[in-house]
């Protein structure tokens, strides 16, 4: 992994903002991609107001723009346990090593001691184990594979700050439309805004576009615990990049074009692969690279992103890459605009 960051201590409340809760998107906007867009230019200091359709005006014939084509898991069940009380389980693929694997978090587990059944819909039951690091484990007792059983009667994983319950909407607007491989238990939400119409724009611009992969799991929404944000461990999560991904970052650099990602998720993926060069090695494996102020970036000249949590591990990345100072400045100004913010709000590109 990277080792361009400092030993300047970092407090967690420096990240720190105050929002109100009306701003907080409930629901995605009626047509994907009908989005504000706040441009940032870190060079310039500068912050514009547009429209997420806009974002074409910032791009050239020379760029390429990376993805996360991963694709969210209907990964949460509701049950009852044997007392009758309401059990929601979410499941947590394994990627590092045997992935059949799953483990679980369960809403209210402290109640739950030793081996407890728990009864899901269409009959579905399966006993649950905690174990000491606050995961559990689930034995079914149907030979159904858990992937199987989640895409029968799994639910789309939406945030805790989303104060409803998943909708069938949910299960295409909590999607990327390129989401290709299954594996995550939270949306690459910068992703969310992009239509297929507005990448066809982008490439009769002459813009080329290719795609990566991360699973997102625990390690990019976990909150940080800890006063010094250096000491803060990010959980692993899965990574692969493509020779194809490799040689068109490498061809745009070599062109004079810039590496623009879509997304947290995508920048620690390229970042995490970083050759030292500006371009990224092939591969695939786990990463942990926890990205915060001051950091060097290697690879990535440009970010698309959405307003992240205050004090998240997220809303840090992107003062490592803008300057922590005028993404506060940039988020003051986005509440009192009255951006709509998190996973179904607007829309930030950083230049």
């Amino acid at each position: 992994m990277d080792g361009g960051i400092s030993s300047l201590k970092m407090r967690i409340e420096e990240f720190d903002y105050t929002l109100p809760p009306s701003l907080i998107a409930q629901y995605p906007s009626p047509q994907r991609g009908e989005t504000r867009l706040m441009v940032v230019n870190r060079n310039h200091g500068t912050i514009e107001h547009r429209q997420f359709s806009n974002i074409l005006d910032y791009f050239h014939s020379e760029d390429l723009l990376v993805l996360n084509n991963t694709r969210v898991l209907p990964a949460r069940l509701i049950g009852k346990k044997e007392t009758g009380g309401r059990c929601e389980i979410l499941f947590l693929p394994s990627w590092n090593g045997n992935q059949g694997e799953w483990k679980v978090l369960v809403k209210g587990s402290g109640k739950i001691k030793g081996r407890t059944r728990i009864r899901f819909e269409d009959g579905i039951d399966g006993e649950l184990e905690m174990g000491k690091d606050g995961t559990g484990k689930i034995d079914f007792s149907s030979q159904t594979e858990i992937m199987g059983i989640l895409q029968k009667i799994g639910h789309i994983p939406l945030p805790p700050y989303i104060k409803r319950e998943d909708a069938s909407l949910d299960r295409d607007r909590y999607q990327t439309v390129y989401a290709e491989r299954d594996g995550s238990i939270a949306a690459p939400t910068a992703g969310l805004h992009f239509t297929d119409s507005l990448f066809q724009s982008l490439r009769d611009r002459g813009v080329s576009i290719t795609k990566i992969t991360l699973h997102i799991g625990i390690g990019t929404f976990a909150p940080v615990k800890v006063r010094e944000v250096e000491n803060h461990s990010m959980a692993a999560e899965w990574v692969e990049i493509s020779e194809e991904t490799a040689r068109e970052i490498k061809e745009t650099k070599k062109r004079g074009g810039k590496v623009i990602a879509a997304g947290t998720t995508t920048t620690r993926a390229l970042e995490s692969f970083s050759d030292g060069t500006g371009g990224v090695k092939s591969g695939k494996g786990m990463t942990s690279l926890f990205i915060h102020p001051p950091y060097r970036f290697h690879v990535i000249d440009g970010l698309v992103t959405n307003f992240h949590l205050p004090q998240s591990t997220l809303i840090m990345l992107i003062a490592a890459f803008a300057g922590r100072e005028f993404v506060m400045k940039a988020y003051k100004e986005a509440i009192e605009r009255k951006y709509r913010f998190y996973s179904y709000g607007d829309a930030m590109l950083i230049l």
